[in-house]
């Protein structure tokens, strides 16, 4: 038996989306957070996402498998606030490759920063474009694909029949770069386009011509539990968005 239903949850909205929200409307070139981005934490409105994920969890929790999460405070936070007191199978497994995308010298930095501070990486990514450009210290898209193609070989053929992973929007848009699959092209064209939601759950199913998108960046259960819908981009070189 292999995994044949997949649920991709983001973590809510973080103290870091809000810190990079409010640098972008002030023109701050600096994104003011404390923390390294392994303890962000999630902001009170993420909290409420979370526990609205209750009951899209209730509802799907009898036929999940497994769950994994990313190793990154917000996300195991939201998966624990959403399990609250719903019975859950199996104890959620941490991996590290998981994680958010890693921008080295450019962690911080709001897209004006970017500009101002390091302006031969603004235009090194212009060049090299958003999915190969890897700033120093940091991972390109291409990066972190390759380390979730590691993580989806070894998990999505163990014997369990559905699992959930809750990480990142760019764990989740490479994710789907990988399972539907896309090219580069394909990927950009749909990331422009498409915004993986705080909280949100993306769905994916194997059939026999392979891997098909059900639902992309649902966010039914916090509209019917009145949390807040927020929308933090990933677009910009902030690896807390």
């Amino acid at each position: 038996m292999t995994v044949n239903k997949l649920w991709l949850v983001r973590h809510g909205e973080s103290e870091g989306n809000v810190a990079a929200s409010k640098a972008d409307r002030e023109g701050s070139a600096v994104i003011a957070l404390d923390a390294r981005d392994a303890d962000v934490a999630l902001s009170p409105v993420g909290e409420e996402q979370a526990r609205a994920l209750r009951t899209w969890l209730a509802v799907n929790s009898p036929s999940i498998d497994e769950y994994w999460v990313s190793p990154y405070r917000r996300a195991r936070q939201t998966l624990a606030l959403a399990s609250g007191d719903v019975a859950t199978g199996s104890r959620p497994r941490v991996d590290e490759r998981l994680r958010d995308r890693e921008l080295g010298i450019l962690d911080l930095l709001t897209t004006r920063g970017v500009l101002e501070l390091h302006p031969e990486e603004a235009a090194r990514r212009r060049h090299l474009g958003k999915f190969f450009h890897r700033p120093p210290g940091g991972e390109s898209w291409a990066d972190v694909a390759l380390r979730l193609r590691s993580f989806l070989a070894e998990h999505l053929e163990r014997p369990a029949d559905s699992a959930v992973i809750v990480a990142h929007d760019a764990v989740i848009m490479l994710a789907l770069y990988i399972l539907l699959p896309m090219d580069e092209p394909e990927l950009l064209a749909f990331a422009a386009v498409h915004t993986v939601r705080n909280a949100s759950v993306t769905e994916l199913v194997r059939t026999n011509d392979g891997w098909e998108l059900v639902t992309f960046s649902d966010i039914t259960h916090l509209e019917s539990a009145g949390a807040d819908v927020t929308v933090h981009s990933g677009e910009t070189d902030s690896p807390h968005r």
